[in-house]
């Protein structure tokens, strides 16, 4: 299957999917991972879609794209070895830039809105249990001979945990976020705004961080520092957490988003409400944070057992 060779993609279309881009990306606030991940799907489809015909596709051959189109397109994409959920990513992809198109266009779009997604098994999240997770933030810190990079990676895993924060959440801290308050107000996916309480163990953490840090910080820089004093990246936590499940034998699944996992289940476990689990971790809807309420189903059903006037 091609690969999304821009040479394959009429002008038009290219214009068109980098214009859809820029809206994503200045008027939705859509994160860079993502328009990179959406300019790579629909250039892919476009690029099939040129040599299924023979040729780079105008907009008003885009335009008239059938359902057997559609099915030519995933039997290619399984094919060449593409999982059902990568394949059900790509056309959730699609489907979004050609509901935009045809908007703007004023054609008809529905042989590729209709196209049905294939089936795959949902993965749940896979938390720590509350020891596990504890351990976790001990064994970050054994990570690094340098006092001030155990205390920086400790105070991130910490956030992860403590707030339910996402890694690049964490590491989106500035210098004039610090000293953390008892509330910090986090701009998550989609530009969405959420109110999120902070730890005291959290804030300590932090504080400890900042003590030793040989940087100086900045209002305007990041919060975290790498060891050269630049913006501390995402790979170098994920390399940390992933030291410290070796050393503990936790599964792969032990992530540092899986410490994001573990604060909602957790909270859950605890008798937290669930819309406002849904609130702290910045979920645009319930159904998401409700893939937690699988995680301990025995516990759910004792809550209910206790709780229920007819149990």
């Amino acid at each position: 299957m091609s690969t999304g060779d821009p040479t394959l993609i009429s002008p038009a279309a290219r214009n068109a999917l980098q214009t859809w881009l820029d809206g994503l990306g200045a008027l939705e606030g859509a994160a860079s991972n993502t328009l990179t991940a959406y300019r790579s799907d629909v250039s892919e489809f476009l690029a099939f879609m040129s040599l299924h015909f023979g040729g780079p596709q105008g907009l008003g051959a885009l335009s008239r794209i059938t359902t057997a189109d559609m099915r030519a397109w995933m039997a290619s994409a399984r094919a060449s070895g593409t999982g059902a959920r990568s394949l059900a990513r790509k056309l959730s992809a699609v489907k979004k830039f050609y509901g935009w198109l045809a908007k703007r266009e004023g054609f008809e779009p529905t042989a590729v809105l209709s196209t049905r997604a294939p089936k795959f098994q949902k993965k749940l999240p896979r938390p720590l249990d509350k020891d596990a997770a504890r351990a976790m933030i001990d064994t970050v810190e054994l990570q690094s001979l340098k006092d001030w990079v155990a205390a920086r990676d400790v105070a991130v895993v910490t956030l992860l945990y403590g707030c339910g924060l996402r890694i690049s959440e964490a590491l989106g801290l500035m210098g004039k976020d610090a000293p953390l308050p008892a509330t910090l107000r986090i701009t998550g996916k989609a530009g969405k705004e959420r109110i999120v309480p902070v730890l005291a163990a959290a804030r300590h953490a932090v504080d400890r961080y900042l003590q030793l840090c040989p940087h100086p910080q900045e209002r305007d820089q990041p919060l975290f520092r790498g060891v050269r004093g630049g913006a501390l990246h995402a790979r170098m936590i994920q390399g940390v957490v992933a030291d410290a499940r070796r050393q503990l034998g936790l599964p792969a699944s032990a992530t540092p988003h899986a410490m994001r996992h573990s604060f909602a289940t957790h909270l859950l476990e605890a008798g937290g409400d669930l819309r406002a689990i849904q609130e702290l971790l910045g979920h645009a809807s319930l159904s998401t944070t409700q893939a937690y309420t699988a995680v301990d189903t025995a516990h759910l059903m004792d809550v209910y057992t206790r709780a229920h006037p007819k149990a």
